[in-house]
């Protein structure tokens, strides 16, 4: 008898994944699919992080790792911190870990225990809610919507917090829908934690280079919460390394401590050639990540455009990252040429792909569902090919 355990059963598949997943299938019957779906940058990994690579397996590097990683690589991810964010962080407050994502796993599964709440702001990031369940802890959500600009306030979270309150976890840029908070902003809801020192505060800062106000700002920059903050990051975005899952975490250091006794029973250390090719990133510069800003700006720029003016649809223009979250409630109620009734983002996002040839990801699974996601990780022209079809499916539903 096939029997999973209640707690799996109980976790909502990846809804990012999922749509990933049809838009391959299709493109694998020959359909001209064009994917924004996709949450990785489209450039590939460069060539002085795979030299490094090449290298470590020739210097024979095939071995075990320390759980915690390689002392190099976190010696790179303190200067890291010190030289853009101008943080102290000891090498025993550092985790390296298979991803941003297995970094907050290791938080959540270390820190949490059965019934204590985290407040997560609306939208999230698909996997923290279900991540915080796996370890038996209560989600507990704060919404926002495009008004707000997809921001909470210090006046919201205060609401929100009761004696069982444990996290809050945010992102900043944020995924799906490209918020930054600003360092005013952020100061506030230090002001806020600080008169709640029982709350530990989960900063994921994995957009931190694909950002376009100019300068990342970090919530661990405010003294007054720092022994609060953990802070998650990883190559994946700012290198284009999604593959090589490298993720790191900064914290207090018996946080670091518990995270590492987990790990070090889960997964033991990370992969040892992943890890020299991220001390080479970290120490390559910024010229990088600076030219996949500018390109993803004048993505961002080319689908506001191009979106906004779709009567039904309402846009914000995001300030990092790479996604476009669209209010799409206004086309709720229409019906395609087969008299199917457009009800959810979800069926809108199934209509784009069937219809148009466009996969997107329905905003159920990121906590707005009004909303749908649009990646910008694509090429120009693709993007001005998707468009055009979006136009051209919503101007058919009546």
């Amino acid at each position: 008898m096939e029997q999973i355990s209640k707690r799996l059963a109980s976790l909502a598949a990846s809804q990012t994944l999922a749509m990933a997943q049809k838009s391959r299938e299709l493109k694998a019957e020959g359909k001209d699919v064009i994917n924004l779906s996709v949450g990785e940058p489209d450039f590939n990994t460069p060539d002085y992080v795979k030299e490094a690579a090449k290298q470590a397996i020739d210097d024979n590097y095939s071995f075990y790792t320390p759980v915690e990683g390689f002392g190099d690589l976190i010696q790179a991810i303190c200067e890291k911190f010190k030289n853009e964010n101008d943080l102290e962080y000891a090498p025993n407050q550092i985790i390296v870990s298979a991803g941003a994502k297995h970094s907050l796993s290791n938080i959540f599964l270390s820190l949490l225990d059965p019934g204590d709440e985290v407040l997560i702001p609306t939208p999230y990031w698909v996997s923290y809610p279900e991540a915080i369940k796996l370890a038996e802890g209560k989600p507990v959500y704060i919404p926002s919507n495009i008004d707000s600009g997809f921001k909470v306030t210090p006046e919201q979270i205060s609401k929100a917090i009761t004696s069982k309150t444990k996290m809050f976890v945010f992102s900043s840029p944020s995924n799906p829908c490209g918020a930054v908070y600003t360092k005013e902003e952020l100061q506030q809801l230090a002001k806020l934690f600080a008169k709640n020192p029982q709350i530990l505060i989960v900063s994921d800062e994995i957009y931190e280079h694909i950002n376009f106000t100019g300068k990342h700002e970090s919530i661990a920059q405010f003294k007054e919460v720092k022994n609060q903050v953990i802070v998650v990051n990883g190559v994946s975005k700012g290198y284009a390394m999604t593959g090589w899952r490298i993720g790191y975490m900064a914290a207090p250091e018996w946080i670091a401590k518990a995270c590492n006794k987990l790990q070090g029973q889960v997964t033991s250390g990370v992969c040892s050639i992943a890890q020299k090719a991220s001390i080479a990133a970290l120490r390559g510069g910024l010229e990088f990540p600076q030219m996949m800003t500018e390109a993803f700006l004048r993505r961002r720029n080319l689908m506001v455009q191009g979106l906004s003016n779709i009567k039904g649809m309402k846009i914000d223009s995001p300030q990092g990252a790479f996604y476009i979250f669209a209010d799409v409630s206004g086309l709720f109620g229409k019906k395609t040429q087969s008299g199917t009734v457009i009800k959810n983002s979800y069926d809108l996002a199934l209509y784009l792909l069937s219809d148009a040839w466009v996969a997107a990801v329905s905003g159920e699974g990121f906590g707005n569902p009004e909303c749908i996601r649009f990646s910008f990780a694509t090429s120009d022209q693709n993007l001005e090919k998707a468009i055009t079809r979006i136009h051209e499916a919503i101007n058919k539903l009546q």
